[in-house]
């Protein structure tokens, strides 16, 4: 035994280390080391025990220390690692890249729209309406989120901004158009959407030969037929043509548009047509091609539109001199209908947005705001006119979804989302009339039972269904994706189908612009009857919106082969070979379908359009979480917060 101590002497207390050897642990030999656990923890803390106060308070601060230091720089050094994201997987735990936003190869980019979400769902209390889902886990984890607002036991999920930017807002703030290389990326296509090129292209050859520059193509006369004086053909085709990939007649379209599209003329123009048309289509034109001269020639009709506004009422004249800066009612009345002063809110609004000048949504933000204080409705449907001076409606009693009363129900419910669903307002409105259509105008046929939309005149139901009707199942099914209640979506699937029959029991596949349909079973008579006044067709758009509504929300083959077949139909009664389509008399006789020698601008603004999509399985191809469309197929954007 031996031991070890400090050289110094004589102090009272004396610090020293001292270490103790037996024999035993001094041997060194084969059997003689001991290096178990538990030998080695008793000679550690025998160790400790031996160090003085004051060398074991040193360590223990010195521990201390670190600790307290490793802390501090874990704290200050994880917010950097987290934004650096290093590609290492030491920091693995500090970074988590944020989700890649889906590749979109239409519209521009800096509008940063995010999906709608798809698991909320809207629960009416009315009778006919259907309990609803659940909503999902996800929902219980943002508990952060603001809380929902209700509507007569509908929940809604406020997850988007309606604020239109102020007019003082920075110049960089404004939305602008986007990058040429991420619009023109070419969208692979299948056969089906070769065949729509096809028949554009067909038609562009008969407006380009014979109409360039003019409204409306006559086809059969190869002549054509002004309205306004201002393009209708060609501007309601310019965003068709974007989407469809035809670069080439894009081009020319533009120059046309660049050098001659004039508004400074001293012409009558309807205010709802010229601005579904025409603001509709250059507003859209802009988004997607992200080309100025479209935004600009967009301020130029709108300001030219505003006259139509300076009405004791507020309610819009429907005729304006572009030329003049005057408005005025129609000759015979002083009356507007209620779909045309409803149906340029989504334009107008846009038009704010783009340029800061707030005039254009409070314009048409007073119309709609009138109109849901006004009383002559029956359960949320509307008559269908209203006057100029009083603000009232007029001809009270009769209601339908057909003609000059169809697009104001389309339009609250695309205000709403292209708002961001925070006008709650517009949502009261449309959720009443949907239960007053359900309640009111929905009737069954014979012998198929199909579902349609009649017509309500002071009391008495008519079994009369417009074609523009069609456009119901689409709004229906569009509502239903973006949360509202689910048995809408199982109402526009019946009345989707009740459209197709609109062609399927016709000679011709084609609808006629009017059906009738029977309430009793007769031997030999189908569910669709057909007045010789109402079996022209016009080339209409509305059952193949529809279809394209239905397909990308369920994905069922079926509405794209029924859209296939309408496409045919169309090939085979109404194409004109030397160029273009036409509209047609007689949609029951085959063989002489008796042409009536005009193509409507809609034909290629939506009609076509509409079927180029309904054929593609891109959702990217004008994202229905990203755009909602106009009454005229124009895509514009939705709104976010910025």
């Amino acid at each position: 035994m031996y031991s070890t101590a400090a050289a110094a002497a004589a102090p009272p207390r004396r610090d020293f280390i001292s270490v103790t050897l037996s024999p035993e642990e001094a041997v060194v030999g084969p059997g003689g080391y001991n290096n178990s656990k538990a030998w080695r923890r008793r000679s550690c803390w025998r160790k400790w025990k031996q160090l003085s106060r004051l060398q074991r308070s040193v360590i223990l601060f010195l521990f201390a220390f670190l600790v307290v230091c490793g802390v501090i720089s874990y704290t200050s050094m994880g917010e950097p690692w987290k934004s650096r994201c290093p590609q290492n997987i030491f920091f693995s735990s500090f970074c988590q890249k944020p989700p890649k936003p889906p590749h979109v190869r239409r519209g521009p980019s800096n509008l940063q729209i995010k999906p709608a979400r798809k698991d909320v769902r809207l629960n009416t209390q009315h009778g006919s309406s259907r309990v609803v889902e659940e909503l999902v886990q996800a929902e219980k984890e943002e508990k952060t989120e603001k809380s929902v607002i209700s509507w007569r036991g509908a929940v809604i999920e406020p997850d988007q901004s309606t604020e239109p930017p102020s007019s003082k807002k920075k110049e960089s703030e404004k939305p602008s158009s986007v990058e040429a290389e991420d619009q023109k990326e070419p969208v692979p296509i299948n056969d089906r959407q070769m065949a729509v090129i096809e028949a554009f292209r067909h038609a562009w050859k008969g407006y380009k030969e014979f109409a360039w520059g003019h409204d409306e193509l006559k086809p059969l006369s190869k002549s054509y037929s002004e309205w306004f004086g201002l393009g209708l053909t060609l501007i309601d085709a310019l965003d068709t043509m974007w989407i469809l990939g035809l670069k080439e007649e894009f081009e020319e379209a533009r120059k046309w548009v660049a050098n001659n599209l004039v508004f400074d003329k001293n012409v009558d123009v309807n205010l709802f047509e010229s601005t579904i048309r025409i603001l509709g289509g250059l507003l859209s034109t802009y988004h997607l091609s992200g080309d100025s001269l479209f935004l600009e020639k967009a301020k130029d009709i709108g300001n030219r539109l505003m006259p139509a506004f300076r009405t004791p009422s507020k309610i819009p004249y429907s005729d304006v001199n572009i030329g003049r800066g005057t408005a005025h009612p129609p000759r015979w009345t002083s009356d507007s209908t209620v779909a045309e002063v409803t149906s340029i809110q989504l334009e107008f609004r846009e038009l704010s947005r783009l340029t800061g000048d707030q005039k254009f949504q409070k314009a048409v933000d007073e119309v709609m705001k009138h109109v849901h204080t006004l009383s002559g409705k029956n359960d949320g449907l509307v008559p269908m006119f209203i006057n100029t001076n009083s603000g009232q409606f007029t001809h009270l009693g009769v209601y339908t979804l057909g003609a000059r009363a169809d697009s104001y129900y389309e339009y609250l419910l695309k205000q709403w989302i292209q708002g961001g669903k925070k006008e709650n307002e517009l949502l009261e409105d449309y959720m009443r009339a949907i239960e007053g259509v359900k309640q009111h105008l929905l009737q069954r046929s014979q012998p198929k039972k199909l579902t349609f939309v009649g017509e309500l005149a002071h009391g008495h139901f008519s079994a009369k269904m417009d074609h523009l009707v069609c456009f119901l199942p689409g709004t229906l099914a569009l509502g239903a994706h973006n949360g509202l209640t689910a048995d809408h979506m199982k109402l526009a699937e019946a009345l989707i189908e009740t459209c197709y029959q609109m062609y399927a029991q016709v000679e011709t596949g084609l609808s006629p612009e009017i059906v009738h349909f029977n309430l009793h079973a007769q031997k030999g008579h189908k569910d669709v009857e057909i007045k010789p006044a109402d079996r022209h067709n016009l080339l209409r758009p509305e059952t193949v919106e529809s279809l394209f509504y239905m397909y990308r929300f369920t994905g069922d083959k079926k509405y794209q082969d029924w859209g296939w077949e309408i496409l045919q139909n169309f090939n085979k009664y109404t194409r004109v070979p030397t160029g273009g389509y036409t509209s047609i008399n007689n949609v029951q006789n085959p063989s002489n379908p008796e042409p009536r020698d005009k193509m409507e601008s809609f034909f290629l603004g939506e009609t076509l359009k509409y079927m180029f999509l309904l054929f593609s399985d891109d959702i990217d191809l004008i994202n229905l979480d990203k755009y909602v469309f106009n009454t005229e197929a124009h895509p514009l954007p939705i709104w976010v917060p910025s």
